[in-house]
């Protein structure tokens, strides 16, 4: 095994997973202790995106635009997953509403990539 290959396989992945692992606890402690605050579902969803669960993060991300509407940069993460899976009109609602919310970032990437917000492709 190459130097670097048994740094990141014994050293820096572990090392990631269990910082990753101790985020999502303290994650959902938060949401125990305030299960009406939009913002821990949210960072649990961006977690839980990184680890590649993303059907757990739509849900998580959804659920926080339900209990605060304004909370725009779970609006942009629901643009992007739904960029993603090809769901054009649900991309295109999210990044509206994220727009709505001051960030203009999800319109923009929409546009950058050439998808059409009236056809939905």
């Amino acid at each position: 095994m190459e130097p670097m290959g048994f740094w990141r396989k014994e050293v820096i992945d572990p090392a990631l997973d269990h910082e990753t692992a101790r985020h999502i606890r303290e994650q959902l402690e938060w949401i125990a202790r305030e299960p009406a605050n939009a913002r821990p579902y949210y960072h649990l969803a961006q977690l839980y995106r990184v680890q590649g669960k993303q059907d757990e993060a739509l849900a998580l991300l959804l659920e926080a635009v339900c209990l605060d509407a304004s909370l725009a940069p779970a609006h942009v993460a629901l643009a992007e997953i739904y960029a993603v899976r090809a769901d054009y009109p649900a991309a295109w609602r999210h990044a509206r509403a994220a727009q709505q919310h001051g960030d203009p970032q999800a319109v923009a990437l929409l546009s950058r990539h050439g998808i059409c917000e009236s056809t939905g492709s």
